[in-house]
């Protein structure tokens, strides 16, 4: 069975998800950022949401997580949740 770990950012609008997404591209590292806006209370571990198999997370995300590209920062995709960024850390 695939297995993933990942990171992630909540919050609850998506110019703000865009905002820190362009502060992560212009240098801002991921863990600073989700420390700092995250709603998440992964965000005391930098957004770390540890390991994981498909379908332990919600449809939207887990369809990034499984399909879109490690290392890669997506988003901002929204769940019920809110509006989050996510970066997938490995994949196997």
């Amino acid at each position: 069975m695939a297995r993933a770990t990942a990171r992630h950012i909540l919050v609850n609008s998506e110019e703000k998800c865009n905002e820190l997404k362009a502060e992560i591209a212009n240098g801002t590292s991921f863990e600073d950022a989700a420390k700092a806006n995250s709603t998440c209370p992964s965000s005391a571990q930098g957004g770390d949401l540890g390991e994981f198999g498909p379908g332990q997370m919600v449809p939207e995300f887990d369809k990034a997580v499984f399909s879109g590209d490690v290392g890669v920062v997506q988003g901002p995709i929204q769940t019920q949740f809110g509006y989050h960024l996510l970066e997938v850390t490995s994949r196997s």
